[in-house]
């Protein structure tokens, strides 16, 4: 089993590392070339910078069953549709039911910065979204053992 993580600004890089060589799994951290990521335990992909270089790379990737790491709304849809099981570094599991939610989100979003509109900043990342990212991703990998 293989865990792919979209790592260009991913928080939770170490977390999967730990988690994934607890369970045995193979670990690949994907990043553009502003980003220099090297970690025991994890391959790391670095991938010329564009837009989007690193999904398209995760993407062609893919195998049916791979875990992966990823915030982008878009790559998911696209893990999700060759039977993939995406996760975000909150622990949400993206699924076929709540992906298009999350995408018409993403869209609205988009148009209101393009209005010239703000939208509220990221609050501040706590330890309890550390603990629940860690705490989906080991049941996850549990459940892709069996």
């Amino acid at each position: 089993m293989r865990v792919l993580v979209d790592a260009d600004g991913c928080p939770v890089v170490d977390i999967t590392i730990r988690i994934t060589k607890g369970h045995g799994c193979q670990c690949f951290l994907l990043c553009d070339s502003a980003h220099y990521l090297d970690r025991e335990d994890a391959t790391t992909l670095t991938v010329s910078i564009g837009k989007d270089s690193v999904d398209h790379v995760l993407a062609n990737m893919l195998q049916p069953g791979d875990i992966v790491v990823t915030a982008d709304y878009g790559l998911a849809a696209l893990c999700l549709a060759k039977r993939a099981r995406p996760i975000s570094p909150d622990g949400l599991l993206y699924t076929d039911e709540n992906i298009g939610g999350l995408l018409e989100q993403r869209h609205l979003a988009q148009q209101i910065r393009r209005a010239g509109e703000r939208l509220s900043s990221m609050p501040k990342r706590t330890e309890a979204q550390n603990t629940a990212f860690g705490a989906a991703l080991s049941k996850l990998l549990g459940e892709s053992s069996k």
